[in-house]
């Protein structure tokens, strides 16, 4: 009998070569799947150190002598996470006799570092860390904390000394004075010129930069391709910024393809509603003639955003100045500008023609019509984002028809602060998107659920005359015989169920983002419209309002528990920061703080998240940002946390509650919010409060 054949072994993944297996581990971005590879086996360990280029460190800076030594090739590190929060590197290697050579070991540790984010809580730190590395390109300073009473221009004057390499600032978490930074870029002017980016939106800016202080900045970095800047565009101040100030940048900066400007205000996460009519109480101090100027200049312009939080009129004209000489114009967006669309009869003017948008967001535009959405649609049918915010005279049958035009490329959309698009409404607007849509923002007002309900019992149809007021019904009868690039094709909601009813799914919704006001609540959500969303695995819940006042909530939670319906969920973003209150005691009959976060998260507990960022509410009179005991209490029941950071900071013996949670394995107290506590409370979380609870947590076996 002939032996059998040996059959020939298995190709596997480990066979092919290490150039081909370099590059597929390059490509791998999320760091728990790196992790995963590299436990494989020690040529996977080795492949995945040698590509990974980005690092984050977390955890205590007592530990940092235990640095690991294996992540060579890391060029982008950042430092800014290191508990406990904003302490100083030098003052602690000052005390601690292991910490002497830390700054030399970071170096031996990450040789190759180009791209440096740090918290700088004052210069001296800058000055220890910034030798160590002096090819650095790119630097991110953070500091939550109020600026020390150092020397002006102190840190910059650090920074530029000791990099003479920089190409790119980051400025947008750092805490200083606006008048600290042209000088030192006036005293620094090859390394000023060379620069290539400049993120100046600092958010805890009280005024922004000055017209004069912009001209010195464009005069200074005359080579920048990108510019972000908090201005003051308030005419009510001396030297605010207006034609001259954007004059200069473009004259000054003419290879710009990035520029944004923005007003303080705007920056605020808070809402702040325009005037019944829509228009802002004071016009911007800039003008038709001036935006042509500039748009003129800047033609490699490829992202604009203007949000001057005041009234600029009549800017159809320029806007298409804009899309005639920006031709690589792919993201724009516009705060307080009026005018934008015309909408008169069937011709494309203003905004509509800007045929290359990818991305597209308009604030606070009150003579914006559902019109003005539909011609914007048919101009711009590349679009795959758009948010529209606070504009009071649009409807849904507006939002549906641009929806229907777009309906190939939009994967993102928000839609906020609109008087006539209330959740339901809203959602309503998405129809056509159901199969497509990835990113949503809606906010949770409820009215209208009624009419909603009503239509669901009697199912949705569409049609697109629907969308078109009866006024305009000979453009509406246009639009729906035009030619077949601007025409909705009924072909196109495939996603309907065959009698014309469309699906309630969203197949492919992966990102949810929620605002909601104090006292309301989320258990209308899937009546509102999104009950089924089998895909989504991140949510965002905001959460403002002034609970001082309120009655007792009739109800016992916000309605957390209403997400278990979707289950993919892993992810939560749970932001309480703008709701404000009592901290400690509250008048008679009226809830603390305490009361309103047990309020919040009741229900949590239900839900399976890896993950979850939590901002508790905020008494601003104290500045006192904590979490209290019902919280924990709350948090400790979510079995299935992995990760679980705290944007604010908790009593020590609260924290050991977190300690229940089987594998719970990243603790993070952030006092990321300006100010932050210069000499913490001494019952809440200090620095030795934080070592003894990150001990207990490391000693305690994890599975995985």
């Amino acid at each position: 009998m002939a032996a059998p054949a040996t059959a020939e072994p298995a190709t596997a993944i480990g066979d092919l070569p290490d150039v081909i297996l370099s590059n597929i581990f390059a490509l791998v971005r999320d760091t728990r799947s790196r992790n995963s590879l590299s436990l494989v086996c020690h040529k996977y360990l080795a492949l995945e150190r040698s590509t990974r280029s980005s690092l984050t460190l977390r955890g205590n800076i007592r530990d940092l002598y235990q640095i690991p030594m294996g992540f060579r090739r890391v060029t982008d590190l950042d430092l800014s996470l290191i508990s406990p929060w904003g302490t100083d590197l030098l003052t602690a290697s000052s005390v601690d006799p292991y910490l002497v050579g830390v700054a030399h070991r970071l170096r031996v540790a990450f040789p190759l570092v180009t791209s440096l984010t740090v918290y700088a809580r004052s210069y001296l730190t800058l000055q220890m860390l910034l030798p160590l590395w002096p090819d650095l390109s790119h630097v991110k300073l953070v500091r939550w904390h109020q600026r020390p009473q150092s020397p002006l221009g102190a840190d910059f004057d650090t920074l530029f000394t000791n990099c003479s390499s920089l190409k790119s600032f980051d400025l947008s978490s750092f805490y200083y004075y606006t008048e600290d930074l042209p000088p030192v870029l006036q005293a620094y002017p090859k390394i000023s010129a060379a620069l290539t980016r400049l993120d100046l939106l600092t958010v805890s800016f009280s005024e922004g930069f000055k017209s004069h202080e912009i001209r010195v900045i464009a005069t200074a970095c005359s080579n920048l391709r990108e510019l972000l800047v908090a201005c003051t565009f308030d005419p009510r101040y001396i030297d605010f910024v207006g034609d001259q100030a954007l004059l200069d940048i473009a004259t000054n900066c003419p290879n710009l393809t990035l520029l944004h400007l923005a007003d303080t205000s705007s920056l605020s996460y808070a809402r702040i509603d325009s005037e019944e009519d829509g228009f802002s109480t004071e016009d911007a101090g800039i003008t038709r003639e001036a935006l042509v100027e500039v748009f003129s200049r800047l033609t490699m312009l490829e992202e604009l955003v203007l949000d001057v939080c005041r009234n600029v009129r009549e800017s159809g004209s320029a806007l298409e100045v804009l899309s005639s000489k920006c031709k690589k114009l792919r993201t724009l967006k516009l705060g307080h500008f009026h005018g934008i669309v015309m909408a008169i009869e069937f011709h494309l003017d203003g905004l509509a023609l800007c045929h290359g948008l990818t991305s597209l967001c308009i604030k606070n535009s009150a003579d914006l019509t559902d019109m003005g959405l539909i011609e914007i649609g048919r101009g711009c049918p590349s679009l795959m984002k758009f948010q529209v915010q606070a504009c009071k005279n649009i409807t849904w049958m507006g939002m549906r028809t641009l929806t229907s035009l777009c309906r190939w490329t939009l994967v993102d959309i928000s839609i906020s602060r609109c008087t006539n698009l209330g959740a339901a409404a809203s959602l309503r607007s998405l129809d056509p998107l159901r199969d497509r849509l990835q990113r949503l923002h809606v906010d949770c007002v409820w009215e209208g659920l009624e009419d909603c309900e009503k239509q669901e019992e009697a199912g949705w149809h569409f049609d697109l005359n629907e969308a078109i007021d009866e006024d305009t019904g000979r453009q509406a009868k246009r639009l729906k015989y035009s030619s077949d690039q601007d025409a909705v094709d009924e072909d196109s909601y495939s996603h309907s169920n065959g009698n014309g009813i469309l699906s309630k799914s969203w197949d492919k919704l992966r990102y949810l983002s929620l605002w909601i006001g104090v006292g309301e609540l989320l258990t209308p959500l899937p009546v509102a419209g999104l009950e089924d969303c089998p895909s989504l695995e991140e949510i965002r819940i905001r959460v403002e309002g002034d609970c001082r006042g309120r009655h007792k909530p009739t109800v016992a939670a916000l309605g957390l528990s209403t997400l278990v319906r979707y289950p993919a969920l892993r992810k939560m973003l749970l932001d309480c920061g703008d709701a404000i209150g009592y901290a400690l005691t509250a008048p008679s009959g009226q809830m603390d703080l305490s009361l309103w976060e047990r309020f919040f998260l009741n229900g949590i507990g239900n839900l399976s998240l890896d993950e979850l960022d939590y901002w508790p509410p905020q008494d601003r009179d104290v500045n006192h940002r904590s979490l209290s005991l019902p919280a924990v209490g709350l948090l400790a029941e979510c079995l299935t946390l992995r990760k679980l950071f705290i944007h604010g900071t908790a009593h020590e013996h609260f924290m050991n509650f977190l300690l229940r949670i089987p594998n719970l394995r990243d603790v993070q107290l952030r006092e990321d919010y300006y100010p932050a506590p210069e000499n913490d409370m001494s019952t809440e979380m200090r620095e030795d409060s934080c070592c003894r609870f990150e001990d207990s947590l490391n000693r305690r076996p994890i599975l995985d």
